[in-house]
């Protein structure tokens, strides 16, 4: 039997709610981690329209992009539509899941898949988080390094970039009395002790914290392990907003437009003036990013693809980076095949749908 539990841990081992942003609302909205899953439906929103999908379909959970419930529900009397398919959502016994800022803010999320769409190469973060890392320093008799240290990387500390097992050491002696109470492991009470041991410091992911620090306690040898945590202000290169990638041999301006226009299924494409100059790297920030445009541009990116950017902010451009504006919705509209990907990797043959009902609130005449 798979739980609603199980295949959410699935898209949060990718995406880890800890690196949503603080005004979003990503996880289980609706319905118990414990209920056991018949099948699933993925959509961008949760509208009425995909409620009634599920249900017609036998899908008791839906997975979404973004959240059916942002601000606090005061009543349920149906007066709007997010009350009503909460609702309808507990009337069919349908739970609802979003992940929403926590997969736009990872390399393989919302941002990834465009990138992939594209055919982008080298892919980096845009605007890497900063204040997520920190530094754990413990000391560890020299005989038992080893597995101190494993057990912190299989707990997820030491990972810098492209690389895991990453940790400093240094030898020193550490000294410590123990009292009537305790149980040391070298050493005898009431005596000070001196113990050649290894200074072991590793960088760590703040929302891995307890984890590492209950791996540390129970690989220790030592009845009380003394150990440091430092905070840390290094851009975490790996989690962050938008995605900077390079586009292999280059592509002329109108040419790549029209290519985004089709691979996005565009109706219209809003865009600055062509600057007459070949695209060769590529910035992306789905949804509504066009906060960033200071960090594409100063990236060097040729264009910055995002959406629902204002009036004034195309002046922004200044003739430096060709903006393309593609829409919200259609800029996360693949975010389904993610959801998809990573829950037919972990269950094949699993009951897993992508929803036909178009979400989009924007349409063109």
């Amino acid at each position: 039997m798979t739980t609603v539990k199980t295949i959410t841990g699935w898209i949060e081992e990718v995406a880890p709610l800890a690196l949503q942003e603080d005004y979003d609302n990503a996880g289980l909205l609706i319905g118990s981690p414990d209920m056991v899953v018949n099948g699933v439906l993925i959509t961008v929103d949760v509208t009425e329209p995909v409620i009634e999908e599920a249900y017609k379909n036998g899908c008791n959970l839906i997975i979404s992009h973004h959240p059916l419930i942002f601000k606090g529900v005061k009543r349920l009397t149906g007066q709007n539509e997010t009350q009503r398919c909460i609702i309808k959502a507990i009337k069919h016994n349908i739970a609802v899941y979003a992940a929403h800022t926590n997969m736009d803010n990872v390399l393989c999320g919302v941002n990834g898949k465009i990138a992939e769409k594209i055919g982008l190469k080298n892919l980096q973060i845009l605007q890497p988080k900063k204040q997520t890392l920190l530094k754990l320093v413990t000391f560890v008799p020299v005989n038992h390094i080893s597995s101190v240290q494993n057990a912190l990387f299989e707990a997820g500390a030491g990972h810098i970039g492209n690389y895991d097992n990453c940790s400093y050491s240094s030898e020193g002696n550490g000294t410590f009395r123990a009292n009537e109470k305790a149980n040391p492991f070298v050493g005898e009470i009431d005596v000070t002790h001196t113990e050649a041991e290894i200074r072991l410091e590793v960088i760590m992911p703040g929302y891995l914290k307890e984890k590492i620090i209950r791996a540390l306690l129970k690989a220790h040898p030592y009845e009380e392990p003394a150990y440091d945590i430092i905070p840390l202000d290094n851009a975490w290169s790996i989690v962050g907003a938008g995605i900077i990638g390079e586009l292999p041999g280059g592509k002329d301006e109108l040419e790549f437009l029209h290519q985004l226009k089709s691979i996005f299924q565009l109706d219209a494409l809003k865009h600055t003036s062509l600057l007459n100059k070949t695209i060769r790297k590529v910035a992306i920030c789905g949804g509504s990013g066009s906060e960033f445009l200071p960090e594409a541009l100063a990236a060097g990116a040729d264009v910055f693809i995002s959406a629902d950017f204002k009036y004034h902010q195309y002046f922004d451009a200044e003739n430096k980076i060709l903006i393309a504006d593609i829409g919200h919705y259609e800029s996360e509209q693949f975010t389904k095949d993610v959801f998809y990907e990573i829950i037919t990797k972990n269950i094949p043959k699993f009951a897993v749908r992508i929803s036909d009902v178009n979400t989009n609130p924007i349409k063109y005449l």
